[in-house]
């Protein structure tokens, strides 16, 4: 069989052009994996494991909106035996396009054997999660650059929505390594017999070490989110700092003047004899003592730098 006769792949299938094109049947629990529509449900957990005499597989393949700030998550779904990989892709939804397997399958020749043809899809997954950690890490700089000329709004939001997505990649990336790690270690088996030769373990191993590079950047962009994070709020707690020194230097500004007019106040008749008969000197002297004791404690402030 050419290796496009050993790869079939099907998108939303039916039940019953599932059952016509698996090879042979599989349990209900994986029945009902393969044919659950992914846009009606939370993203399964990622795994590979053996059924007797076939391995059945779940698998997230992540995807970056940038313009959108977006993260979706594409699911494919595998049954493998010696003779054929029957991939089963779910349509995202929302107007999203499903996984495409061109690239994968142009990868395989016509010598490989459906290990290897697992391999080249799940090496596809593991280059999406380190293409999903450089956009991450491309959406955090975008962020520190503009920290200082967005709104807090815009700037809460968008930590809030990194943050999910960074702990949303960390549940999908650390079960699919630990599928890969799974084959490395050749615990997976067809009724007792190996399943994947040497070689495939060999090749699965680069894309464990792929996935290893990913969960490592993953957490030094969580490392980076946090940083920005605490940039944010001591931004935050200086500008209410500065706020409030301000509006200290204008009482304090306002202080002589509430207390020299309270101490006129002390007077106010004569002042009003004064003013009656025409002798405003003193109401005079009054207000420019207020002034000059005002624009005096202003020059201070200047002058120690507190404003």
């Amino acid at each position: 069989m050419a290796a496009g006769d050993r790869w079939i792949d099907l998108l939303d299938p039916t039940p019953q052009e599932l059952k016509s094109k698996l090879p042979r049947e599989v349990h209900d629990r994986a029945l009902d994996q393969l044919l659950a529509p992914a846009q009606h449900r939370d993203d399964p957990r990622p795994k590979l494991e053996s059924h007797g005499d076939y391995v059945f597989g779940v698998f997230l393949i992540p995807v970056v909106v940038p313009e959108e700030d977006l993260v979706f998550y594409q699911e494919v779904d595998a049954v493998l035996t010696r003779e054929v990989l029957v991939t089963v892709r779910k349509s995202p939804g929302e107007g999203r396009s499903p996984w495409q397997p061109k690239a994968a399958q142009d990868s395989c020749r016509e010598s490989d054997n459906t290990g290897m043809m697992m391999y080249h899809l799940v090496d596809d997954i593991a280059e999406s999660f380190l293409d999903l950690v450089d956009g991450l890490n491309e959406e955090i700089d975008e962020l520190e650059d503009h920290i200082e000329d967005w709104d807090a709004d815009r700037i809460r939001t968008r930590l809030s929505a990194l943050r999910h997505d960074v702990l949303h990649i960390r549940r999908t990336l650390a079960p699919t390594r630990d599928a890969m790690r799974e084959v490395v270690d050749n615990r997976i088996e067809f009724e007792g017999n190996e399943v994947f030769t040497h070689d495939v373990e060999l090749n699965f191993g680069n894309s464990y070490d792929k996935l290893l590079r990913a969960a490592d950047n993953l957490e030094f962009a969580r490392d980076l989110v946090g940083g920005v994070r605490d940039y944010h709020v001591a931004k935050v707690a200086n500008d209410q700092n500065e706020v409030m020194k301000r509006l200290a230097v204008i009482a304090t500004i306002f202080l002589p003047l509430a207390f020299l007019t309270g101490f006129w106040g002390q007077n106010f008749s004569y002042l009003v004899l004064h003013i009656e008969t025409g002798k405003t000197a003193f109401w005079l002297l009054g207000i420019g003592v207020e002034l000059a004791a005002a624009a005096a404690l202003f020059g201070l402030i200047k002058w120690r730098r507190w404003l």
